[in-house]
């Protein structure tokens, strides 16, 4: 028959419960507790039952009375009652204890005899107690002339023991005061309760210091918990010093867990825009819906697509996926999202996870980031040709790959209120972005290569980002009329101040403008001079668009474009 084991195994580790734990060290605080606490109530109760059972021993009484009896006697002889009740007084006052201790002797009327306190000036001469008075007269009536008496002097309770003396015909009492007895009660209380207060706080560090050292690894488990919550992502706990309990193997179970899910969230966000990754880690769950939103929109094509992919032909896509390397890391280094990826094409959405100004700043930030990268690619490849033609020369078939791997690209921004949600059934759906300026982008992206200019934005992007920076000049390029449109929009080149050689490229474009200026005028004359004074690519579309003519009649300045 198998031996049953006390604990749970994972191979050859006991998990101990972590409840054992803990309720092995409660029962041994809480016995230690009860114990100790029992033990003081106990000795401090029997303490104060004897102080008060002395107090009130009747032999006191006793002893007064015989001495009062004797008292008696020496007066019917001497008498002198005065002398005899202050003996009687010395005598009395002799067992005092408490501060408010005290003894008398009064008739029926209440008219003092004597009266002795340890309270010194206090005086009597009335039993002032009628209600009390009246009690012990109606007992004494029905033939009881000894017992106990409460009774009240104005400044507090009093509780006492008395006898009714025939020779003085009075009733003598012995008393103490309520208060010096709650008093020294409430004395008991106070040091009981500091000393359960003393111990308590000894055992709550005793019971913390070890209950850290016991929890010290859930403590290190939550901590690790709150801070994968707090930064919204999985991670692995480490549990290498963790003790072999079920808290350590709940941790090792998360950690399994955290790595599928996250292999599967990687694999997720490769597929979709983070945004929707952090709504379906959040909300756990993905919807169809959307709304509008004011957002910015970007749009990159590669130029020459279709004679780049007849001459790589599969090796296209092992270029792409170079290029999109780069590409995306830039958008995404510039909190942008990836809306969609179609062939050689990227749109990139800006403001998807908070709507401001900066969207049009980030977005022009990112256009120019593609554009660096796609250079360096073009940079790595001639650095590559140059070093092949020092051995020899390219053939024209490696020539014609060449050329088809120097990847030119264009990058057309515009922004407005767009639809952004989530679009298909609920078997499948894609993240998307719906609107005019979607389309837009898509045209501006289209015109840099009638422009020759890498990146176009609009008048949109223009104000938005110069409302909050000044690092980028914006000149105007032309007023265009696409096809399917019936107004004209402005175009426009953003320049990086901060980079070399903004100046001089500021300077020539300052030319441009004014040639533009001329151009919108009807004045085509000046216009062409400027535009040769500028002396740029871009200047080269407006010399071959006037040619040597002059404006024609009714000109507006707007371009229409008759293709997309």
């Amino acid at each position: 028959m198998a031996r049953k084991k006390l604990f749970q195994y994972v191979g050859d580790t006991p998990i101990i419960p972590i409840s054992a734990k803990i309720l092995a060290i409660f029962i041994v605080l809480i016995l230690l507790s009860n114990f100790m606490t029992n033990l003081l109530s106990i000795n401090l109760s029997q303490k104060q039952k004897n102080v008060l059972t002395n107090q009130l021993l009747v032999n006191e009484l006793k002893e007064m009375y015989i001495t009062a009896g004797n008292q008696y006697q020496i007066y019917s002889y001497s008498k002198n009652k005065d002398e005899c009740l202050e003996s009687l007084k010395k005598s009395v006052s002799s067992s005092f204890t408490q501060d408010n201790s005290c003894a008398m002797a009064f008739d029926r009327t209440g008219k003092i005899l004597f009266f002795s306190s340890k309270r010194a000036g206090r005086t009597l001469d009335l039993f002032k107690d009628k209600e009390a008075l009246e009690k012990l007269n109606a007992d004494f009536d029905a033939g009881i002339n000894q017992g106990s008496v409460t009774f009240d002097f104005g400044d507090g309770e009093f509780f006492g023991i008395y006898k009714y003396h025939n020779d003085w015909n009075c009733y003598f009492v012995r008393a103490e005061s309520r208060a010096d007895n709650q008093r020294e009660m409430y004395t008991v209380i106070g040091i009981t309760a500091a000393i359960i207060l003393a111990l308590t706080v000894v055992f709550v560090f005793l019971g913390t210091f070890m209950l850290n050292k016991v929890f010290v690894n859930v403590k290190g488990i939550t901590q690790s918990l709150y801070d994968m919550q707090q930064r919204q992502q999985l991670e692995v706990i480490n549990i290498d010093d963790a003790p072999n309990d079920d808290i350590t193997y709940l941790a090792a179970s998360f950690n399994a867990l955290s790595v599928s899910v996250n292999n599967l969230l990687t694999t997720f966000q490769k597929f979709v825009s983070k945004d929707v990754v952090n709504k379906a880690y959040s909300n756990h769950a993905i919807t169809l819906e959307g709304n509008q939103r004011e957002l910015t929109m970007l749009f990159s094509d590669i130029k020459s697509f279709t004679y780049r992919t007849e001459t790589l032909g599969n090796e296209i896509i092992d270029v792409l996926n170079v290029h999109y390397n780069k590409v995306i890391h830039a958008v995404h280094q510039s909190n942008g999202v990836v809306g969609s990826i179609i062939g050689d094409a990227i749109l990139a959405v800006f403001g998807t996870e908070a709507t401001s100004a900066e969207k049009s700043i980030k977005s022009i930030e990112s256009a120019w980031e593609i554009t660096n990268v796609t250079a360096e690619l073009r940079e790595k490849m001639a650095a590559r040709r140059k070093e092949i033609e020092k051995k020899r020369r390219l053939t024209a078939s490696e020539l014609r790959v060449y050329e088809a791997v120097l990847l030119d690209i264009g990058v057309g921004i515009d922004g407005g209120t767009v639809f952004y949600g989530n679009i298909g059934s609920d078997e499948h759906m894609a993240n998307t972005v719906i609107g005019d300026n979607v389309n837009s982008a898509s045209r501006l992206e289209g015109l840099t290569r009638v422009y020759h200019l890498p990146v176009i934005v609009s008048d949109y992007i223009k104000k938005e980002a110069e409302s909050i920076s000044k690092r980028y000049k914006f000149y105007e390029i032309d007023t265009v009329q696409v096809k399917g449109k019936t107004e004209g929009k402005k175009i426009f080149y953003p320049i990086d101040t901060f980079v070399q050689g903004a100046t001089a490229l500021s300077e020539k474009f300052e030319i441009y403008e004014e040639g533009l200026k001329a151009y919108y005028k009807g004045d085509w004359s000046k216009a062409r001079k400027m535009f040769k004074q500028a002396d740029m690519e871009v200047c080269e579309v407006f010399l071959e668009r006037m040619g040597r003519k002059s404006a024609p009649a009714k000109w507006s300045g707007i371009w229409t474009m008759t293709t997309k």
